[in-house]
């Protein structure tokens, strides 16, 4: 039987009963790793194991540091070691929700299924990928960290995940662990419904969703086109990739460069005063 590229590894997929998640629990199961299911429906979860060979369902939301600790636990327990961790957890922005009328409840809720998911299952196996000498975390974002979709706790999420990926990333490479990020365009129950289509119309309206983005948000892709990106980052295939932010939508896979600033004006500190507010109006047009 030929090698499959991720034989004999083992993964935890947070999120993966549904959508996103659960097209990549089936596709790292098919190369050849032994997969933890997990999500917060206790049913889903299980069932969502049955259909994967050899995989396992741990429910629960790891948001909450105990859940976070018990699921990498798990993944060790059963398979003796966590070499893959993939963060699909997720949930959707209240309808209607912008920064006018969100709760702070809302927000937290949205903040801690997005960020607090991801920090505390990071927190939970990178100090054990780096006592195995390596590993491979993959978190998901969105384009909405960009703020065309609109909303506030899912954005503000998303573009979290993107910096606490980055500081994870830059802080593990010593040590063998990659940690990578993928926007995934795919139609899942995030992505489909009258409400969901109404906010798509209402932000192409504004003006905040050019025509392209607005076709493609309506008619995205089935998961399994996101889901192989996620694998070739679990893989060695990407042995020397780490610390970027991919797209995956559809057939297109895209990379979003890393943010470098660009010089408006500049002066001098020793010999020239600070910048008076006419002359930074004057720069910056």
């Amino acid at each position: 039987m030929a090698v499959r590229p991720l034989d004999n590894r083992a993964a935890v997929v947070v999120g993966g009963t549904r959508g996103v998640g659960l097209a990549v629990a089936e596709l790292l199961a098919s190369l050849g790793a032994s997969v933890v299911v997990n999500g917060r429906d206790e049913a889903a979860a299980i069932e969502a194991a049955q259909r994967i060979p050899g995989a396992i369902a741990h429910p629960g939301s790891p948001a909450d540091p105990a859940v976070a600790d018990a699921l990498i636990e798990s993944c060790i327990r059963e398979y003796g070691r966590i070499d893959i961790l993939i963060n699909c957890a997720g949930t959707a922005e209240p309808s209607g929700s912008s920064i006018l009328n969100v709760t702070p409840a809302q927000f937290q809720d949205l903040m801690d299924a997005h960020l607090g998911t991801v920090f505390q299952t990071c927190r939970a196996a990178a100090p054990v990928m780096v006592a195995q000498g390596g590993g491979a975390i993959v978190n998901t974002s969105s384009f909405a960290f960009l703020g065309d979709y609109g909303g506030t706790g899912y954005p503000a999420g998303k573009g979290a995940v993107n910096s606490l990926t980055l500081a994870i990333a830059a802080e593990l490479k010593e040590h063998g662990v990659r940690a990578n990020v993928v926007c995934p365009g795919a139609k899942t129950r995030l992505s489909t419904g009258a409400d969901y289509e109404a906010h798509i119309h209402e932000l192409n309206r504004r003006g905040l969703l050019d025509d392209v983005s607005f076709q493609g948000a309506l008619d995205a892709a089935p998961p399994e086109y996101a889901a192989p990106t996620y694998a070739y980052l679990a893989s060695d295939l990407a042995q020397d990739v780490t610390g970027q932010i991919f797209i995956a939508a559809g057939g297109f896979i895209g990379r979003f460069e890393r943010q470098t600033p660009s010089i408006v004006a500049y002066r001098g500190h020793h010999d020239e005063p600070p910048w008076t507010v006419d002359e930074i109006a004057a720069q910056v047009r």
